[in-house]
């Protein structure tokens, strides 16, 4: 007679107390960690410019407390907290016509770490002159970019370029900056994007009908660095192919929250956000991005402070917690795993293959630069503006007269319209859009 093991057994809670463990290669963001230096070679947002006043402020971004500041010239600086001199934090110090100067004893620093004043020292003053040519505060660079503070915070010499994505300029469109925070690791919210089964069960109240079709999921790893997860679902007579999209590290496009519900024709209808998981230590993380509005993105009137939360996690963030247990949405649902999710006490299947090709990748990208092998940039992926996926496709497909299983139909279905957004691979701007849309429309 088999055995049954005690922890499959029912009610087998005392068997299933042990205490799991996160995957610590992955969820480690500080100084010296092995996927906190992979996550030092490449810029990620730090803040929203409309945030960032005339005084300094004090941020945390992989595990470093950091002051960001903007001086009476215009220039953006993100330096160590602490003065070189006797320790004391910037972040009460005096924006200056050049630079920022300390609070306790004066000392002026340029946007790049320079010492450019050691006030109280004699003109000659050997220990003043020595410190000034041997010394910097810790500076990073900075570039401000339609709202957003972007920094990158490696080596100097490794510095890649800043990608330019097409949805950057799409004809028509406003992009609204936004932040929503999650008291949870970065990987467990990044973790959604590759994930296209979840918004069936967790948004299929919050944004449309058709959320609720869990429909046919596929998935595809791309040139090392792009993860695309496909939901292609059955709306009536239509077939709705949803994309979403991650380029490593952390940059995520998906299709619209409330512009398509898969009842109209809709041929590359574009992301509701540009986004951004920017991990802030291990245990808290940042969504920044755009919120996207116009006739390829979504409607103008969710152009609000609750529209864009919703679009980012499905409902507002201030709500009670009767609410919230009545109608969760991301931040519920990924900080109810715990700080740092319990990683070894997962149990995926086939549709989680998408969480589990991307988390390998970044694990092996992680590890190869510990070896010394540099890590792909998204700048790889094309010359100039890099083509992105993150879309929704709407095709009129009447059943064939019953009313049985379709899914072999959607797949098909699915497969060419990939076949599509691949095929355009080599063009940009509007050349790709009218081929993919031309295409999409002969479907």
């Amino acid at each position: 007679m088999p055995q049954t093991h005690p922890e499959s057994a029912p009610f087998s809670g005392y068997h299933l107390t042990a205490p799991g463990r996160p995957d610590r290669e992955l969820t480690e963001v500080g100084p010296g960690t092995l996927c906190g230096e992979y996550l030092r070679r490449y810029w990620h947002p730090v803040f929203l410019t409309d945030e960032l006043g005339e005084r300094p402020r004090l941020i945390r971004i992989l595990g470093e407390d950091l002051v960001l500041f903007r001086d009476r010239s215009g220039r953006l600086g993100l330096v160590h907290k602490k003065c070189p001199h006797r320790r004391a934090s910037l972040e009460f110090g005096r924006c200056e016509a050049r630079g920022i100067r300390c609070c306790y004893h004066g000392w002026l620093f340029d946007i790049d770490g320079a010492i450019l004043d050691i006030p109280g020292e004699p003109a000659d003053s050997p220990s003043a002159q020595k410190v000034m040519q041997n010394t910097r505060l810790g500076a990073y660079p900075v570039r401000e970019y339609k709202g957003l503070v972007f920094a990158y915070l490696g080596p100097p010499e490794a510095r890649p370029p800043f990608p330019i994505y097409d949805t950057y300029e799409l004809p028509d469109t406003v992009m609204s900056p936004y932040e929503v925070r999650f008291n949870c690791n970065w990987l467990q919210v990044l973790d959604a994007i590759a994930d296209p089964a979840h918004t069936a069960f967790l948004h299929h109240d919050q944004f449309s009908e058709g959320f609720g079709a869990l429909g046919e999921i596929r998935f595809y790893e791309r040139h090392k660095t792009r993860f695309l997860g496909t939901a292609t679902r059955r709306v009536g007579g239509n077939v709705w192919v949803r994309v979403n999209e991650l380029i490593l590290p952390n940059f995520t496009q998906a299709g619209a929250a409330f512009a398509v519900d898969g009842r109209a024709p809709t041929y590359f209808g574009r992301s509701a956000f540009t986004r951004w998981v920017v991990p802030i230590d291990d245990e808290h993380c940042a969504a920044r991005a755009w919120g996207n509005f116009g006739p390829r993105a979504d409607p103008p009137e969710w152009n609000t402070p609750e529209g864009l939360q919703r679009i980012e996690q499905g409902e507002p963030t201030d709500r009670s917690y009767e609410q919230k247990q009545r109608s969760p949405g991301d931040v519920e649902a990924v900080e109810g795993m715990g700080a740092i999710a319990d990683h070894d006490n997962e149990h995926l299947v086939s549709g989680d293959r998408g969480v589990a090709l991307y988390r390998r990748r970044l694990r092996r990208l992680c590890r190869d630069l510990a070896d010394g092998h540099a890590p792909p940039q998204p700048a790889d992926l094309a010359p100039g503006v890099i083509p992105t996926y993150g879309s929704d496709t709407v095709i009129k497909a009447p059943r064939n007269g019953d009313d049985g299983d379709d899914s072999d139909r959607l797949s098909r279905l699915n497969d060419r319209v990939m076949e599509v957004l691949f095929g355009a691979d080599d063009l940009q701007g509007a050349e790709r859009d009218r081929f993919v849309i031309d295409a999409l429309r002969r479907l």
